[in-house]
């Protein structure tokens, strides 16, 4: 009789604890839309390249303000967030995002010319400080909720509520543009409302998180740990290659369209948008996919159709006359839904790997978004030295990578399981 009323009790509890933790969830979820605020870098470039007529590798470097920080402030994002917790870390990234959103509203409000221009230099500056922060802190902050084989599916599902902010952008620009009188910049009003909204809910949620690191966490320690630990490494260069695809394709895409077909910068932004949806859509699909296949098919998969992607382009880029437009979208939506769960995969791995050490592997991993202030630059070189074929060429480096990395999938699988054995021997050892 006891049995049969603590089976419903414990049942009860569970549903009640589900419950509370989706609450919880809910605000953490809607700092991945402000997260996602990143990507209007790619359409902000455009408007900004013809406003003030720009190159296309002096407009990339654009991408560069935004990305660069990664490479400094990750692994220092990750120690400070070993000491104050990862909540208040994403905190303070949507406070300094928030900054970056009011710099360009300024701008277009009070300001012309070269000071206009320069706070928008700001603006992408602290966009990129701002989300350096976050994404250090906010993909971990997600391990509270989640363990397991189940985290790459949920971290996809954080990428996939992104990916809602990186697709709305160029629709709100394109908008504020035609209907505004060109206010383009209208997107960066929306999205300062938002940030609010999500500071202030994420700052009235309380979430438990896990002990910090073990050991003492220091700058020299974590970049030791990225060079002496050859999984460690992979899993960076796998985001480093996933990013630079991601901002390379998304600031050139339009390029691209425009320069083979002579369609005008208001249409070739549709390009954006296709690439935004598309990559929604990988991510709504790898949210359950990754949750019936293991991460070494995914992998594979991923780097599948971003090479064929990558073949697209290029055949679209040499045709010497009218190139047939359907190829260049079926490139689009190829790379957009093919490079959706690369850094989940990626990212997952490394944190799993290492779950002994995940503040640190989080901010190894994240600086791997530099790659977004590599790949724009070099892409928009080789396009303004051979044409858009040669920054088709540079982005198919980072297809390669990814396709490589998941035929090799096998030998880092080995590799994680010999350190996670590892690590529980040393910790029952120390009992």
């Amino acid at each position: 009789m006891s049995n049969s009323v603590s089976q419903p009790a414990a049942a009860t509890a569970g549903k009640t604890q589900q419950k509370q933790g989706f609450g919880k969830l809910a605000p953490v979820m809607l700092a991945f839309f402000v997260m996602g605020f990143v990507d209007l870098v790619g359409t902000a470039t455009n408007y900004v390249k013809g406003e003030f007529s720009l190159s296309n590798g002096t407009a990339n470097l654009f991408t560069t303000m935004v990305f660069f920080w990664f490479l400094i402030l990750s692994v220092p994002t990750g120690v400070l967030m070993n000491r104050i917790g990862r909540r208040r870390t994403v905190l303070y990234s949507i406070l300094v995002t928030l900054v970056a959103m009011a710099l360009p509203i300024i701008a277009y409000t009070l300001c012309t010319g070269g000071v206009r221009l320069t706070l928008i230099v700001l603006s992408f500056a602290f966009l990129g400080i701002g989300n350096t922060f976050m994404q250090v802190s906010l993909n971990p902050l997600l391990t509270v909720f989640v363990k397991g084989d189940r985290l790459a599916s949920t971290l996809t599902t954080g990428q996939f509520v992104k990916a809602f902010a990186s697709l709305f952008a160029p629709y709100i620009a394109a908008w504020g543009f035609e209907h505004l009188h060109h206010m383009w910049w209208i997107l960066f009003v929306i999205y300062l409302a938002v940030g609010i909204i999500s500071y202030i809910w994420l700052g009235l949620d309380k979430i438990q998180e896990p002990a910090p690191d073990n050991g003492t966490t220091t700058i020299g320690k974590c970049f030791k740990l990225l060079f002496s630990d050859h999984i460690v490494l992979l899993c960076f260069l796998g985001i480093v290659a996933h990013v630079g695809v991601d901002v390379g394709i998304n600031a050139q895409a339009p390029r691209i369209l425009m320069e083979h077909t002579g369609i005008a910068l208001a249409t070739a932004t549709s390009a954006t948008m296709v690439y935004f949806i598309a990559r929604m859509i990988g991510c709504f699909t790898g949210s359950f996919a990754l949750q019936k296949i293991n991460n070494k098919m995914g992998l594979r998969i991923c780097g599948v159709i971003m090479t064929v992607s990558a073949i697209c382009f290029a055949i679209f880029t040499v045709t010497p006359s009218n190139p047939p437009i359907w190829l260049f979208w079926v490139a689009v939506a190829l790379i957009g839904f093919g490079n959706s769960n690369v850094f989940s995969l990626f990212l997952a791995h490394g944190l799993e790997y290492r779950a002994d050490r995940q503040n640190e592997v989080s901010g190894l991993m994240l600086m791997g978004l530099i790659g977004g202030a590599i790949f724009p630059p070099l892409m928009g070189a080789a396009a303004d030295a051979i044409g858009q074929f040669g920054a088709v060429l540079v982005m198919a480096v980072g297809c390669l990578y990814v396709l490589v990395m998941g035929f090799g999938y096998r030998f880092m699988d080995h590799r994680r399981h010999a350190t996670v054995s590892a690590v529980k021997e040393q910790q029952e050892a120390a009992r």
